[in-house]
């Protein structure tokens, strides 16, 4: 895949007003790296030695204990920055998490150090980033309060409701919103076993709610969804 164009770049939100010097600049000093389905740009513990603003594709960061248990953190879709924790410190950073590939992805990989550089006599750059790591942290937020409080099938719901939004398509051979999501994926994301997902799930085809493949979740009724998802009783 060849670089994106400047315009393209200035989807990113950390580059929105960035001028056409820099992001020159950057194009420049920045290579594309195409990573095959189930692949990864980076694992976790390693050292984070670039930033990566994916261009195509959809990337999990996820992170695993010392037993294999494994968590997804989010979802990462084209013209957003992953893997960006080591322009944010002048010490050498590992990546804390995992980035593995859904699909054919490509990405453009910047030097964490020269990212690093620019940011302190680029301002916006600077405060571009803090606004990044604010949403993590609201995110990270979030997920925690839903684990705490929220029982399964809630989250359950409220994650589908929420992928939906973010990379869902209409179906065409339903009348519904197409995930290209595995039961897997939905566990990962929701802090549940493969199991309770499966359960859920079959008992959400059975209502009619949704109907599911391998590798896809395809939303029927996302008010039930949504009434499911807010249902604290």
């Amino acid at each position: 895949m060849s670089q994106p164009s400047l315009n393209e770049l200035k989807k990113v939100n950390v580059f929105q007003k960035a001028s056409d010097d820099d992001l020159e600049f950057i194009l420049q000093n920045s290579l594309v790296r195409s990573i095959e389905e189930n692949s990864f740009f980076f694992l976790q513990g390693d050292e984070a030695a670039y930033l990566y603003i994916l261009l195509s594709g959809r990337v999990k960061i996820t992170q695993s204990n010392t037993n294999g248990q494994q968590v997804s953190l989010r979802i990462v879709y084209p013209w957003q920055i992953f893997g960006a924790l080591g322009a944010a410190t002048h010490k050498v950073a590992v990546y804390p998490a995992s980035s593995q590939t859904l699909e054919n992805s490509a990405a453009l990989a910047i030097e964490s150090s020269f990212f690093r550089t620019l940011m302190e006599s680029r301002p916006y750059l600077a405060f571009g980033m803090m606004n990044l790591m604010t949403g993590y942290i609201q995110e990270i937020q979030e997920r925690y309060r839903e684990l705490a409080l929220e029982r399964v099938e809630q989250r359950v719901a409220s994650t589908l409701i929420r992928l939906a939004g973010q990379s869902g398509v209409k179906s065409e051979k339903e009348a519904g919103i197409e995930l290209i999501f595995s039961r897997q994926d939905v566990a990962e994301l929701t802090g549940a076993t493969l199991y309770t997902i499966s359960r859920l799930l079959s008992d959400w085809e059975r209502k009619g709610i949704i109907q599911s493949g391998r590798e896809r979740i395809c939303i029927l009724k996302p008010h039930e969804l949504t009434l499911i998802a807010s249902n604290s009783n």
